[in-house]
């Protein structure tokens, strides 16, 4: 079942809500079935060496995922051996981030919440790796890659439902709940060191970093079966190395890393809030020690400062969404914004969302009413 939920055709984007249901196999099968009908994307072809040991890995550590390939392939017509299925586009055809999650002793209310601000570029995928890499960008019909999201509550037969939101990948997402409670966000590791373009490696065995949320969220109940998948799971990058915030609904967070080196790293919160911008916490722990901001930094120290500031007495929900907004990419002439903001509250399954749609030099930035969706079920 799919509908639009927010903006629509005159809007910067249409928000689709998407619900599959059923077993795995069948749950690969609806995600390929919406990519054939959005797009004209077709798999392609893989290394069957290389694709069978991607294929035991995910059968072994993460099956939910390996039955949804079997799914895809079949809607394809394709061996899941010697062709690549995932990656699904909902799309025809450095960013920034914050995140802050707030425990239940930071806040008036005694609640757990973690905001979210989704920071992006609002122009194409070609014109975005044109900029990057130094290239002549010119005018384009490319429709801006941001402009599709999806929510999609993913409700299989067996195991965890979950609740994600994704900004272009129908098997992968940026953030999500599932049905233990269990968040996971995504932002970009380290702003300055995406200014050369996109990595663009190739499939390898384990997870890339628009899968790693989903993974978590598919096989993880709470912080500790999170740290511990994590540690085991190979993992690489296909685009742009990213961190995750993951926290649950006892109250547990981390914020999950990987150095240059491929060195894994578990970062805990102290006192009070914790505060992610897109910068390593392993490397810089101490907020007041943070650098200044850089061409290429997209205000990332400028803004953990601001959030460790303005969470230093704790936050309620209200002021969790005001703390958000405070850094929320605004300015005009930056080709960049805020795409949604979302506060998700662990303890009730729930998360909110709120949808940038565009702007005018009348109204200024516009935006959808904040949704409430719940962790699948």
């Amino acid at each position: 079942m799919e509908n639009i939920v927010a903006g629509g055709p005159d809007a910067f984007m249409a928000v689709r809500y998407l619900t599959v249901r059923g077993g795995q196999r069948e749950i690969g099968r609806a995600l390929a079935e919406e990519a054939r009908a959005v797009s004209r994307w077709r798999p392609a072809p893989a290394d069957p060496a290389v694709n069978a040991d991607r294929m035991a890995w995910f059968e072994r550590h993460w099956p939910q995922h390996h039955e949804r390939i079997l799914g895809i392939a079949e809607v394809f017509g394709v061996d899941p051996l010697t062709s690549y299925v995932e990656g699904l586009p909902g799309f025809p055809g450095g960013s920034g981030c914050s995140v802050v999650w707030s425990p239940a002793a930071a806040g008036p209310d005694g609640r757990i919440r973690i905001g979210r601000n989704y920071d992006f570029f609002t122009m194409s995928m070609t014109r975005l790796i044109r900029s990057m890499t130094g290239q002549e960008t010119g005018p384009s019909d490319e429709p801006p890659m941001a402009s599709r999201p999806y929510v999609i509550a993913m409700i299989p037969d067996e195991g965890l439902s979950s609740t994600a939101v994704t900004m272009n990948e129908l098997d992968g997402c940026m953030e999500g709940i599932n049905s233990a409670g269990l968040t996971v966000a995504l932002l970009i590791a380290d702003a300055e060191a995406t200014a050369g373009g996109p990595v663009m490696a190739p499939p390898a065995a384990g997870v890339n970093e628009v899968q790693l949320p989903r993974f978590v969220l598919d096989t993880c109940a709470d912080v500790e079966e999170a740290e511990r998948a994590l540690l085991a799971a190979e993992q690489y990058v296909t685009g742009v190395a990213c961190h995750y915030l993951i926290a649950d609904a006892s109250g547990r967070a981390f914020v999950w890393e990987r150095g240059d080196d491929g060195s894994r790293h578990v970062v805990e919160p102290g006192k009070g809030a914790m505060c992610v911008t897109n910068y390593p916490l392993h490397r810089h722990p101490d907020v007041s020690a943070l650098p200044q901001d850089t061409e290429h930094s997209f205000r990332t120290y400028e803004r953990a400062r601001t959030l460790a500031g303005l969470t230093r007495d704790g936050v309620s929900g209200t002021g969790l969404r005001d703390v958000l907004d405070a850094v929320a990419f605004t300015r005009e002439g930056e080709p960049w914004r805020t795409l949604w903001r979302s506060v998700f509250e662990p303890e009730e399954r729930t998360m909110s969302v709120r949808f940038y749609l565009g702007e005018d030099p009348r109204d200024g930035i516009r935006h959808s009413d904040e949704i409430v969706f719940s962790a699948g079920r």
